[in-house]
């Protein structure tokens, strides 16, 4: 059974910083990334970026955080990063990291449904 646990977010003023974390155990070989998405209150859930394990180490950005965003990852501590820099007001939403193994990695990292495993999420808020 693989289990995340995020932790990093908080309260920043926009133009701040957080590093979110994303601690996995229990991982299988079958899979293959992990993203990070949020969800505002009413709005749809999104995905913000992905690595992908195998390979070239993929990663991917949603255009409204690139150059602000980074996913990273220590395999020896099993822990995957989302640095996030120059935030904004719209960033603020609760944070999930999520596990899985979407096919057409380019095409499918941001949906949601291709992620069966997801953490309980961490809350960024971001004030003006």
């Amino acid at each position: 059974q693989v289990q995340l646990v995020e932790s990093g977010g908080g309260s920043v003023q926009a133009g701040g910083s957080l590093r979110l974390s994303c601690a996995a155990s229990g991982y299988t070989s079958s899979e293959t990334s992990i993203a990070w998405f949020r969800q505002a209150p009413g709005k749809e859930r999104e995905g913000v970026a992905a690595i992908l394990f195998t390979g070239a180490g993929n990663r991917a950005h949603a255009d409204s955080v690139k150059g602000r965003f980074t996913i990273s990852q220590d395999k020896a501590k099993n822990t995957v990063y989302l640095q996030m820099n120059s935030l904004k007001p719209e960033d603020t939403a609760m944070y999930y990291c999520a596990s899985g193994s979407p096919t057409v990695w380019w095409s499918r990292w941001h949906r949601s449904t291709d992620y069966k495993y997801w953490g309980q999420g961490t809350q960024v808020t971001v004030s003006s």
